[in-house]
């Protein structure tokens, strides 16, 4: 008996030693025990929350991002944000979906509460993304007044031929959120420097589409809207739109969107701003910039209908179902075209 436990002890002693040599821990064997705290799972979520900044969505490329190809009228090359999305390159289209067309407003971001938000400028002088719950109480009571002041980052403005960017400027001082939306106007947080062919052909139809379904509707409309830069670039290579009406639960209005800020048959350096006619070496083709008019660059002030006689602002949706025989671009005072027997249009008012 005396041996057996003398060789139990001796069994002891090496399991003992063996532990203390080898580091071991009873979890680690197999043998049960509570698990170290530490190793728990921590479950992970992507849902922003209300810190959390939309520019940053876009650090890393998406692994199912697909390939891109440059199509024809590409004038952006190789787009490094259009990688960093995993869309499509320009290739003639202002526009293309994002996720989907699904917009990614969080629980905590959607309200009925009308407000706006504007970011801070980057150390560039940059604009960041820019947000707002629009509703009838948002939106204009005044005229919208001259912009020209502003001189967003990468403002090189040249003209060009008419038949190439209609007006001939090749930049717009382009709204964030539109002016029809919020009323902001000369607000540098929220204008950047963008074509006339984003601005007219890729913005403008979201920013009317909103507007109209306010005014019909007395909803709130949740937007997002992000210009998008790349690295130290002083203009941005697109924006990043998104929408969502709030009482229907996006019935109304939904949209997640990237328009390109390109210019067909123009390239820009998007770094400093400068362009040239596609396919000429290094740029100085184009005139130097022209002077500000009253419209900010923005295109004309007024939309006449010489027909019917009506006054419109340029982002009223009846200005794109006019005959071009009957439009006329204005940039008078509004009082003055009134007293020559033109009325102010039902819809937009003429922006007041």
């Amino acid at each position: 008996m005396k041996f057996t436990r003398s060789i139990i002890a001796l069994l002891a002693l090496l399991m003992a030693l063996c532990l203390a040599f080898t580091g071991c821990d009873i979890g680690d064997l197999g043998l049960g025990g509570e698990p170290d705290a530490t190793s728990e799972k921590i479950e992970q979520t992507n849902k922003p929350t209300d810190k959390d900044d939309p520019a940053d969505k876009t650090t890393e490329k998406p692994t199912d991002a697909p390939e891109n190809n440059e199509g024809e009228g590409n004038d952006t090359a190789r787009d490094p944000i259009c990688d960093l999305l995993g869309i499509p390159y320009f290739s003639g289209n202002p526009w293309t979906p994002i996720n989907d067309n699904k917009p990614a407003f969080t629980e905590e971001e959607i309200t009925t509460e009308g407000y706006e938000f504007y970011s801070e400028l980057d150390n560039l002088g940059r604009c960041g993304y820019v947000m707002a719950c629009v509703g009838t109480e948002m939106m204009p009571t005044e005229d919208r007044g001259d912009i020209g002041s502003i001189k967003p980052t990468g403002w090189v403005q040249k003209q060009y031929d008419g038949n190439l960017v209609s007006g001939g400027n090749l930049y717009n001082r382009c709204h964030l959120i539109g002016f029809q939306l919020t009323g902001e106007n000369a607000n540098k947080k929220n204008l950047i420097t963008g074509t006339r062919y984003m601005n007219w052909d890729g913005m403008v139809e979201f920013e009317n589409m909103i507007a109209d379904y306010v005014k019909e509707t007395g909803n709130h409309v949740m937007y997002r809207v992000t210009p998008m830069f790349y690295e130290n670039e002083l203009v941005a290579r697109g924006v990043h739109m998104e929408a969502y009406s709030v009482e229907d639960n996006g019935e109304g209005i939904s949209f997640n969107v990237y328009a390109y800020n390109v210019q067909p048959g123009i390239t820009i350096d998007y770094a400093t701003g400068e362009s040239w006619l596609s396919g000429e070496e290094g740029g100085n083709a184009g005139n130097e910039e022209t002077p500000d008019n009253n419209s900010g660059e923005e295109g004309p002030k007024y939309i006449l209908n010489t027909s019917k006689m009506k006054v419109h602002i340029p982002t009223c949706s009846s200005v794109s179902a006019m005959s071009d025989s009957n439009k006329k671009e204005y940039n008078g005072e509004l009082a003055d075209i009134l007293s020559q027997g033109y009325a102010k249009c039902g819809a937009c008012n003429a922006g007041e």
